[in-house]
């Protein structure tokens, strides 16, 4: 019968449950105990289950009861339907990675992804090779690209609001000031007057030329010369590495912490040096979102774990 007729009986899984400790125990005091019940109610189950079945199941034979030929055959059914709703019903354990077939599609900012890229890589390559990663820019609204699968995780500033993604802030560094070796900023002490007297390079997408760091010279009566800008970090960096422009990373976790991250694994690449920046800079906090459908999904969880690695730069997560 049509699942979807409105006269199809309702199916009670709990009768399969009971029917088959019944046809197990051919006691109705022991599948009561099994069943953590009482006689009486598991009396009053058998009753029902007798009038649904249109046959007696367990008939009295002296001291004990035996099955009929219905039950005799129904048995090993009934104990497959309960093991099958068993592992139906069962949270998932888990996925092992090494059997994973799986193509990812990550949405990061530039810096972002050319960090994920070599730690993820590694990490796949040692726990998951059947894993294939595609990194997708900005371009996307993140939410909906969440909800219809064109994205499976968003990884950097998370600035939009959607109430059904879930979000996990990963890391919360600050704003360093990446420059070339010899750049007139690396010699003596940096004053957020000396810092601003020097030629910028912004990084934004929408080709702004204030941010944070503008409201904070403000507050000093003091602004800085954004000579050009650029649609991403990786792009500042390098043309940085070439002039005397001054390029903003978020690297260090707090003033004393300038040890390698992978944020700044390009910075490093380039022989830039990095300069604290004397000014209260608001941190930047870098995330992760996805659809709350993929929660629970084992290969999704994998991806997470792997990301939480890699950009908290733990050893495992770490090439070579």
């Amino acid at each position: 019968m049509n699942s979807t007729d409105p006269t199809a009986p309702v199916i009670d899984a709990n009768l399969a449950v009971a029917l088959d400790a019944l046809l197990a125990e051919q006691s109705v005091t022991r599948a009561a105990a099994r069943m953590r019940t009482s006689p009486a109610a598991m009396s009053r189950t058998l009753g029902r289950l007798r009038r649904l079945l249109q046959d007696p199941l367990l008939v009295r034979a002296g001291q004990t009861m035996v099955p009929t030929p219905r039950a005799l055959a129904l048995r090993d059914e009934a104990a497959t339907v309960v093991r099958r709703l068993g592992a139906l019903l069962t949270p998932a354990t888990g996925v092992d990675p090494a059997t994973l077939r799986s193509t990812f599609s990550l949405q990061t900012a530039d810096l972002v992804g050319a960090a994920l890229a070599a730690g993820l890589l590694t990490l796949a390559g040692q726990e998951a090779p059947g894993v294939s990663l595609r990194f997708r820019a900005e371009e996307l609204e993140a939410g909906p690209a969440l909800r219809d699968g064109r994205v499976d995780l968003e990884v950097g500033a998370i600035d939009h609001v959607d109430p059904e993604t879930r979000v996990e802030e990963l890391v919360t560094l600050r704003m360093t000031a990446a420059v070339r070796p010899g750049h007139p900023l690396t010699e003596g002490p940096l004053t957020a007057a000396r810092f601003a007297a020097a030629e910028h390079v912004g990084v934004s997408r929408r080709g702004r030329f204030d941010g944070p760091v503008d409201a904070a010279l403000a507050e000093h009566g003091l602004s800085r010369r954004v000579s050009v800008v650029l649609p991403g970090h990786l792009a500042a960096l390098s043309l940085a590495a070439r002039t005397d422009v001054v390029a903003l990373v978020p690297a260090a976790r707090d003033e004393a912490d300038f040890s390698p991250s992978p944020l700044t694994e390009q910075a490093r690449v380039l022989g830039l040096c990095l300069l604290d920046i004397p000014l209260p800079l608001p941190p930047v906090t870098i995330g992760m979102a996805w659809h709350p459908r993929h929660t629970a999904d084992g290969a999704h969880h994998w991806l997470r774990a792997a990301v939480r690695r890699v950009l908290r730069a733990e050893p495992s997560a770490r090439r070579g």
